[in-house]
């Protein structure tokens, strides 16, 4: 059985920058940012705003984090990303200041549209407020606002809007009570 390519046509997504640019900032993740062998968070945070990400200052970056496109980042100053993080931000993220991304966490712009035969893509911007925390091994998909301050617990799939000061848990995650 042949399957016919040509219905298969994501030509519309513009990862932002070219090919060689996109090739230079692989390998660099893969050295110095996926690798758990580089525990220097300065130089990754230089490097994230040499490849055009906005980053307030005293920002962390832990080990063996994952950034698909650093170009379409923002972090506000204090902000915590911890082991294992993977951001695939083939939309803009937008990570507000005194944000904590706990160890694992997802952020994932992208999905496909399983209700079509071609599987399209979908995209969708992240935005983290201030204050907000993400709970180890959680998940924050697309078109996702977690508002000032709200927190989505560990292992948690975060709903399309986390209230301000609301504490969210399961999946899909459901408010729990109020962030005093």
């Amino acid at each position: 059985m042949q399957v016919d390519l040509s219905k298969y046509d994501n030509s519309w997504f513009n990862p932002g920058q070219g090919i060689i640019v996109r090739t230079i900032w692989h390998f660099t993740n893969t050295i110095f940012f996926t690798n758990g062998l580089f525990p220097f968070s300065g130089f990754k945070v230089f490097l994230l705003k040499i490849f055009g990400a906005q980053i307030g200052r005293g920002v962390v970056v832990k080990p063996r984090v994952n950034v698909k496109y650093p170009w379409n980042l923002s972090i506000g100053e204090n902000t915590w990303i911890g082991e294992g993080v993977w951001i695939d931000n083939l939309a803009k993220v937008s990570i507000g200041a005194n944000c904590c991304l706990s160890q694992g966490v997802l952020l994932l712009c992208g999905n496909h549209n399983y209700r079509r035969e071609t599987f399209d893509l979908m995209v969708g911007e992240i935005i983290l407020e201030d204050g907000v925390w993400i709970g180890a091994n959680s998940i924050v998909p697309g078109n996702s606002v977690c508002q000032t301050h709200s927190v989505l617990s560990l292992q948690s799939v975060a709903p399309v809007k986390m209230e301000p000061y609301m504490i969210y848990r399961g999946n899909p995650a459901v408010s729990v009570k109020k962030r005093v």
